[in-house]
């Protein structure tokens, strides 16, 4: 089991599905941060959130971490671009949730 773990997700208002949704994790084989609800192949590991976060497990290791907006849905609910930031978004309140 992880020594950390959070799950935070941005829903969309009508169906409360998430429109972005990411998990972190850290533990004694490191940092791994998966993301729900944003990519077109389902859930997917981001490396960038990765590294940063394995470098200090804490919400301002993040601050300028970019999220690239290739293969991200976009769809009447959400663009790519803005998913891509939601992504950024989402792990910080994760990681402030895993404490």
């Amino acid at each position: 089991a992880p020594a950390k773990a959070a799950y935070e997700k941005f829903r969309n208002p009508a169906s409360r599905y998430a429109i972005v949704g990411v998990f972190v994790a850290k533990g004694k084989d490191g940092v791994r941060v998966a993301v729900t609800g944003a990519g077109d192949d389902g859930v997917f590991r981001s490396k960038e959130i990765e590294a940063a976060l394995a470098k200090s497990f804490d919400a301002a290791s993040l601050n300028g971490v970019k999220v690239p907006a290739k293969n991200l849905m976009s769809d009447i609910h959400a663009s790519a671009d803005y998913r891509a930031n939601l992504i950024a978004v989402m792990a910080k309140r994760a990681v402030a949730a895993a404490g």
